[in-house]
């Protein structure tokens, strides 16, 4: 179903839950243009079958047969499977559950502002530097203390700079807003969430292909709305951990003032 999707203009699927969601929007559309052929089916015998000319005196008692109650139930049923078996067992395996720290997930804070996307990893540490609304500026998007030891080690990247993400490895994006309502959308990766300010919503995906991809902000949020475009690169694990080493030794955290 993705590939037929692609050749209609669906963008690649880069995620690993990206071909179910691909495979419940064909189904979805399919029956949409089942029902298309049939209601316009319906509407030519109709207007053929009843039509003035061959009907001159009117029928009150409609129609006897139980044919629309057969084809109401079939219809009843088809969605039903679409989404007891389709969309409920994807939204619990794809959205509902979050990776488990078996799985051991990449977690990064997004903070989207007018008209940039700011990323914070923990350090090597683990721990996330502490972070407080007092500290929160242009320059400190996530309001981290520049004093606090926990954070010398935190990898950030601000004002729509690049970061990385490693290949088949769970990322959890914890996303929130400075200002007004953005939209975090990685089209490849079938991710679209709100970032609402006061609130820190959790996402996640596992890429699974190489490559540079963006971030796009899918809700009006300003003037500058269309130049809010960020990127990220999906690289193999042993470019990841070079970069975030890097980064982290490179004192990130420090540079919070």
């Amino acid at each position: 179903m993705t590939k037929l999707l692609q050749l209609f203009g669906m963008p690649d699927v880069a995620s690993a839950h990206g071909a179910g969601l691909d495979d419940l929007i064909g189904y979805v559309h399919l029956l949409m243009l089942l029902l298309f052929v049939g209601w316009f089916a319906y509407f030519l015998v109709a207007i053929t079958k009843f039509r003035k000319s061959a009907n001159a005196k009117a029928d009150y008692l409609g129609v006897k047969g139980h044919m629309n109650s057969y084809l109401e139930l079939g219809l009843a049923i088809v969605e039903a499977v679409l989404l007891i078996g389709f969309a409920i067992p994807l939204w619990a395996r794809a959205v509902d559950r979050l990776p488990t720290a078996a799985e051991n997930p990449v977690e990064i804070q997004v903070m989207a502002m007018q008209f940039s996307w700011n990323a914070h990893f923990a350090g090597p540490d683990g721990k996330w530097g502490l972070q407080d609304t007092r500290f929160a500026s242009s320059g400190n998007p996530f309001g981290v203390d520049p004093k606090n030891a926990e954070g010398k080690d935190d990898v950030a990247t601000v004002s729509n700079e690049e970061f990385l993400l490693p290949i088949n490895r769970p990322v959890i994006a914890k996303l929130s807003s400075m200002d007004v309502i953005h939209c975090f959308k990685l089209l490849e990766m079938r991710v679209t969430q709100d970032c609402v300010p006061g609130l820190s919503i959790p996402v996640h995906f596992t890429p699974t292909k190489l490559g540079k991809y963006s971030i796009m902000c899918a809700q009006l949020c300003g003037n500058g709305h269309s130049k809010m475009r960020g990127y990220y690169r999906v690289v193999a694990k042993d470019e990841f951990d070079k970069w975030y080493a890097e980064k982290s030794k490179a004192g990130a955290g420090t540079s919070f003032e």
